[in-house]
């Protein structure tokens, strides 16, 4: 009963679930937050980028629970419960607080016509607040210069791969996306980014001249793909810093090792289901696409499905050709030259493809939407 009053309070916002009520602007944060009254932690982490945040938070969330810090982690969108977004020491909020914590915040949210991301940033707050959290991740939802996670001070700033995404509300090139990604670092003690094209280094350099470059970790994660090793080599930087800097007491190596462990739902997530095999991974646009191709042969040679089923206000069509010499059918939602065959929803897809083949080995991308689906759909 009570996630349905959690999805209820939430309902009163609409329905962008998947984080597409983006409102610029740090006004409706603030309202939301002065009465709440949040303290600050001892260390509060923000991270923007395009693509990637949400591991490199997780790994850096790992890194420094293994410290004995409380540390609370935020991270969006979810894949199949709210409670997801918000955490502590691995511990997703309990329906209980939730519940507890909408029933106070949603009149202010209404009043203020906040947004469903900012009341989601609004109720991660002042969570860790409440439980007098030592550090808190923040994971930026879209851009950063006015996103609700910028509307609070930090110490240090991560900065993940830029690439092109949500055009409409950051620019149509790259360096407007940068431009708007940069301010994470502003305010900050310590900022750090992933390789970067040159372009975007020289813009986010602007906003914080001694930016720290992170290098590719060279040893194994347990995540897949190169893409990964990139994101375990920005949040090893940051716990480098940390422990340097005296702000964190702990051996560099062991929390390391411990970042590069983490695993986290929806990153070519596998799943056997009956006979076959399946991989869900959230890539939403072409940047995370091209991230993805290296790692996708290891997999299968070639795969006898690839799923591709983006939200409605999105589409992967710039992708469909890297990705059809890797597999035998390409299904989706949508027509197109590059797609196989068309059909409505991933449940009705994943039985089409079954049928055909009880042992297949099936890739589903496209969101966090698509990775639910298609988890429901096999009854996860």
């Amino acid at each position: 009963m009570k996630p349905q009053q959690i999805e209820a309070w939430l309902e009163q916002l609409g329905q962008p679930s998947a984080d597409r009520d983006y409102k610029p602007g740090h006004e409706r944060m603030q309202a939301l937050l002065e009465p709440l009254a949040c303290r600050k932690p001892k260390l509060r982490i923000r991270i923007a980028g395009t693509n990637g945040k949400g591991s490199t938070a997780s790994m850096l969330a790992a890194g420094l629970q293994a410290t004995g810090l409380s540390v609370g982690l935020y991270v969006s969108p979810h894949i199949l419960r709210f409670n997801e977004r918000i955490s502590i020491h691995q511990q997703c909020i309990s329906d209980d607080d939730l519940l507890a914590y909408l029933e106070r915040i949603m009149p202010m949210a209404l009043q203020a016509q906040a947004s469903y991301f900012e009341v989601a940033t609004a109720l991660a707050l002042y969570h860790f607040s409440q439980n007098h959290v030592d550090v808190e991740i923040l994971e930026a939802g879209v851009g950063a210069r006015l996103d609700a996670t910028t509307a609070v001070p930090a110490d240090m700033a991560l900065i993940t791969p830029i690439g092109l995404d949500h055009q409409a509300w950051l620019g149509e090139s790259l360096a407007e996306v940068a431009e708007e990604k940069a301010y994470v670092l502003d305010g900050c003690k310590w900022g750090i980014s992933a390789a970067q094209d040159a372009s975007v280094l020289q813009i986010l350099k602007q906003h914080m001249g001694d930016l720290r470059e992170a290098k590719v970790w060279k040893q194994d994660c347990s995540m897949l793909g190169y893409h990964q090793n990139i994101n375990a080599g920005l949040a090893c930087a940051a716990l480098d810093v940390l422990v340097d800097e005296g702000v964190v007491v702990a051996d560099t190596d062991t929390i390391q090792g411990k970042a590069v462990q983490a695993v986290i739902p929806g990153r070519l997530q596998h799943v056997s289901y009956q006979e076959a095999d399946i991989w869900l991974d959230a890539a939403h646009n072409q940047h995370a696409v091209q991230a993805l191709l290296p790692v996708l042969p290891s997999l299968a040679q070639p795969f006898d499905a690839i799923l591709i089923y983006t939200r409605e206000d999105r589409n992967l069509e710039d992708s469909l050709h890297m990705l059809s010499s890797l597999t035998k059918h390409m299904v989706s939602n949508i027509q197109h030259d590059e797609i196989d065959v068309c059909i409505p929803d991933i449940a009705q897809a994943l039985q089409y493809v079954l049928k055909i083949q009880p042992q297949a080995k099936i890739l589903i991308l496209g969101s966090f939407l698509s990775v639910a689906a298609g988890l429901k759909a096999i009854g996860h």
